[in-house]
């Protein structure tokens, strides 16, 4: 069973202040299944975008109940990467989106290649 998005939402959040860095909820969704997209900022201006990994990233039911992420955008103007989430917004209007000021995502979710 996977968690809900909201609970996830706010344990990424705590491990982002624990570690010294800030986190805000940009736009709230569904709080059970919402999509998560969440936007990295970094330092310099640029930013990256991960959005939910396709389930064909998963071989089993134990994987498929955790929540993992691609990169969908890197290095990119706040333009390009508002753009991109306002297609993905049409598309499912119960999305959640999460931006971290942080300028390493490691440990924070799982990502796929």
């Amino acid at each position: 069973m996977r968690l809900k998005s909201e609970i996830f939402i706010s344990a990424l959040m705590r491990r982002v202040f624990a570690a010294g860095d800030f986190a805000a909820i940009e736009r709230k969704g569904a709080e059970e299944a919402g999509a998560i997209f969440i936007r990295q900022r970094l330092r310099d201006g640029r930013e990256n975008l991960f959005g939910p990994a396709p389930q064909s990233f998963a071989e089993d039911d134990e994987i498929r109940s955790e929540r993992r992420f691609e990169q969908r955008l890197k290095e990119a103007t706040a333009l390009q990467v508002d753009s991109l989430l306002d297609k993905e917004r049409r598309f499912d209007e119960d999305l959640w989106v999460v931006e971290l000021e942080t300028e390493s995502v490691d440990d924070l979710f799982t990502l796929v290649a």
